[in-house]
This record gives structure tokens, C-alpha cells and sequence, in this order.
């Protein structure tokens, strides 16, 4: 890896949506490749699939309630967008975060995803949630008082169908229904899924079917409390707490060595680092590499 100092987590950075670049494919071929020469781990890429005009929802994570990404915004498919930088890039990872889940129909997902997975040579990070915005799951045929239970039927079906299923995968839920389904190509290995969110659900749901949790807009007691309890469900579900990641949100701007290792204290296996809005390519960046260089990244080798 390319992190200087292995006491630090590992830095992925998201991709700045709300700057209307993240369909312009040469502001982020050269973003991306700026990344991993300044030897971040990875570039993460949101998604919503559609965006609304007008809405009752309320965004969680804002005092405001209302999102800051304007509806006429272009938000690419992450996942095609990822296949995309997985071109343009050797080594740096490539991660959803996060990917709507209940908005997706497994089986077609499965095959997206293990598609992906495949051409980047194993390095797609599958970063998952579960939609706050009602009306966007609702225009997908998704409903929304079912989400949580949705998702967790769809993760086994990812499993099952990235799995070695010699006269086929079948599966029987309350979802969906399938017999002896053969879907390749397989990932290089079992995709990590990382669980994004802001409750408990959220940790548990990390705890016994994700390989990580990344919580979202939760600090202090209520982080601690997240962590706690996605181990002790992975424990409870004979699974090695021990093996699931932590990634912890920050800002590219103001994150430096110090307060890195402040959240490597907590636990944090990872640092996912929010980018300021801007779309003047040479700006960004220059806040990349300025953030590289407090965080000691060295390049990749």
C-alpha cells in the first residue's frame, strides 16, 4: 500500500458530485489519476438514481433536511462510472458510497458488480445503503417500509451468486425466487460490502452480512456505540469481528497526520474524505495533493 505511515489508516476520497463533474470523463480520468499518484487507496462515487423536484423526505444528515445536490445535477451509475476509471487507473480502488441498495434487483447487480470487480483486477469496494429519500425507492418499485428487509435478503443473493454453485444458485426468500441460476463471470473473491448509515440497524446489519461499517454523521458515544454493537452481532453470528473494517468520514481540507491518528484511535481502518464543491480541475487538484502531503502519502510503488 502506499500509506507512509502504516499506524494511519488507509484515505479514500469521494469524488465531488455536487460540482457537476463526475460525468465529465476527462475531469475525472485526470482526478482519478491524481488520486493514486498521490497514493490514495481509493475514489468513492455516489449514487442516487434519480433525483426529485419536490420531496417530503428528510435528508438525515443535514440540519436543514434537504440534500445540497441540486436535481438537475448529473450523477452518473457508479458502478458504470467506476468501470470507466478502472480504465484509466492501475491500482487505486474503487468503491460505491454508497450505492442504493434497495433500489437494484439483485441478480442483474450480482452480475454488474462481479463484471466490474473482474476488468479492475479486483478492486471494487461495494459500499451500500438503504435510501432516505422515499420518492427515489418508490420511482425504482422499491417500497420503502420494506427496505431493510429487502436489502438483507439482496446481500445473501449477492453471496450466493458470487459463490461456487456448480449446478446452480437457487434461492427461495420472501423477495425473490430463482432455481438453478448459474451467473458469471465470479469477482476475483468474495467483494467486500461495506454498510453505510446512521443507526443501529445499520451496524448490525455490517455485523452479520458486511465486511465493514462506514456510519454516517455519528461521532462521539453514538459512534462508539455502532462500532459495539456490529461486533458483538458478527460475534453473535459466528463471524470474526476482528475481520470487519471501520471507515470514518473527514474533510480533504482539513484533515491532516495528527487528527488522522486521533481516528485511528477509535478504530478507524479508513478515512473516506469529502471533497470541497469545486469543478476547476487544477483546484482540486491541488487540494489532493496538499492533503497528500500533510497526511505523509507516498506514491504507489
Amino acid at each position: 500500500m502506499s500509506q507512509a505511515d502504516g499506524c494511519l489508516p488507509k484515505c479514500a476520497v469521494v469524488a465531488p458530485v455536487v460540482a457537476g463533474v463526475t460525468a465529465d470523463p476527462v475531469w475525472m480520468s485526470a482526478f482519478a489519476r491524481h488520486l493514486e499518484d498521490c497514493g490514495f487507496e481509493s475514489i468513492v462515487v455516489v449514487e442516487h438514481t434519480v433525483l426529485l423536484t419536490r420531496y417530503e423526505s428528510v435528508y438525515p444528515y443535514d440540519p436543514s433536511g434537504r440534500v445540497d445536490i441540486p436535481s438537475d445535477c448529473p450523477v452518473p451509475d457508479p458502478l458504470d462510472l467506476l468501470a470507466f476509471l478502472a480504465g484509466r487507473t492501475t491500482r487505486l480502488g474503487l468503491a460505491t458510497g454508497v450505492l442504493v441498495l434497495p433500489n437494484h434487483h439483485p441478480v442483474a447487480l450480482a452480475k454488474r458488480v462481479a463484471t466490474v470487480d473482474v476488468l479492475s483486477s479486483g478492486r471494487l469496494r461495494l459500499g451500500i445503503g438503504m435510501g432516505w429519500l422515499r420518492e427515489e425507492l418508490e420511482a425504482c418499485d422499491a417500497p420503502f417500509d420494506e427496505r431493510g428487509r429487502r436489502a438483507d435478503e439482496q446481500i445473501d443473493v449477492l453471496r450466493l451468486l458470487w459463490s461456487d454453485q456448480p449446478d446452480g444458485a437457487s434461492h427461495h426468500g420472501e423477495f425473490f425466487d430463482f432455481d438453478h441460476v448459474a451467473c458469471h463471470p465470479k469477482p476475483t473473491r468474495q467483494v467486500p460490502i461495506h454498510v453505510g448509515g446512521h443507526s443501529r440497524a445499520a451496524a448490525r446489519r455490517a455485523g452479520r452480512r458486511g465486511d465493514g461499517l462506514q456510519p454516517l454523521g455519528v461521532t462521539g458515544a453514538a459512534l462508539a456505540d455502532l462500532v459495539a454493537l456490529m461486533r458483538e452481532e458478527a460475534e453473535r453470528s459466528g463471524r470474526d469481528s476482528d475481520a470487519l473494517e471501520l471507515s470514518l468520514g473527514h474533510l480533504v481540507t482539513k484533515v491532516d497526520a495528527e487528527r488522522a491518528g486521533r481516528l485511528a484511535d477509535l478504530g478507524a481502518d479508513r478515512l473516506v474524505l469529502a471533497m470541497p464543491p469545486t469543478a476547476e480541475l487544477e483546484e482540486a487538484k491541488d487540494v489532493v495533493s496538499a492533503c497528500a502531503e500533510r497526511l505523509g502519502l507516498t506514491p504507489w510503488a
